[in-house]
């Protein structure tokens, strides 16, 4: 996954499709260009210091690109925004988030940039540029990524949430685009995968989409951060 993706689904929408019980004010709005390290809507479940028997589902902000809880500082947080499948269970930064801090990140799909065969053969100078593709779900439902989360407190006492996404090798329209693709949960998968309490067989909970992603080439707009806006996931009229 290259770092890039859509999430234009309003608060109501979110509450009422993810069953949630809480959400702060405000939350940052419809993005079509989320880029590392920018502030993205999740769905946590925690359990609350004053009634640890009782689990709330919320809305929240987090800071895309983990920073692990014992870090000396939020530097390397854009080197991860993404956790491989293959070594999660296996990684120190990843580890303690996996057992308890699971979380769902809507999208409407992601981007993934594509170098023309034989690109790589050119000098540097004569490389056409990369073409960037939209994959999204073919019958226009949302996804729901997997990611984790976690909790870093600066020297100073300031407390910052971030995430990462789950990812694996990509298969169908994604495979001959990229070799990475998020991972996502099943509807009837979000409430063990949310589950604080369930510490066990989480892995076991995600799915590899393939056959029902949809890719298509977008205008490179969307290959500088600054740009945002629907017309980002249009696709690219053919020439």
């Amino acid at each position: 996954m290259c770092g890039r993706y859509a999430s234009s689904a309003d608060t109501d929408w979110l509450e009422e499709v993810f069953e949630i019980d809480e959400t702060p004010d405000p939350l940052p709005g419809p993005r079509y260009n989320i880029a590392p390290t920018d502030p993205v809507v999740a769905v946590v479940e925690r359990m609350p210091k004053d009634a640890p028997d009782r689990v709330v589902r919320k809305l929240v902000e987090l800071r895309w690109g983990l920073v692990p809880s014992w870090s000396r500082d939020p530097k390397g947080a854009a080197r991860m925004i993404n956790a491989r499948f293959e070594t999660l269970d296996s990684k120190p930064a990843f580890r303690r988030a996996l057992a308890v801090r699971r979380c769902l990140l809507p999208a409407d799909g992601f981007y993934e940039w594509y170098a023309p065969e034989g690109a790589s053969e050119l000098p540097a100078k004569r490389r056409p540029p990369k073409q960037p593709f939209f994959i999204h779900p073919a019958d226009g439902s949302p996804m729901a990524m997997a990611g984790l989360y976690e909790f870093w407190k600066s020297p100073a006492g300031e407390w910052l949430s971030t995430c990462t996404i789950i990812t694996t090798t990509a298969t169908d329209a994604v495979g001959r685009i990229h070799d990475r693709m998020p991972m996502t949960v099943r509807p009837d998968r979000w409430d063990a995968w949310l589950d604080p309490g369930r510490a066990d067989g989480a892995l076991d909970l995600l799915d590899a989409p393939g056959a029902e992603l949809e890719a298509y080439a977008v205008s490179r707009l969307v290959s500088t951060v600054g740009n945002d806006g629907p017309e980002l996931i249009e696709p690219l009229a053919e020439s």
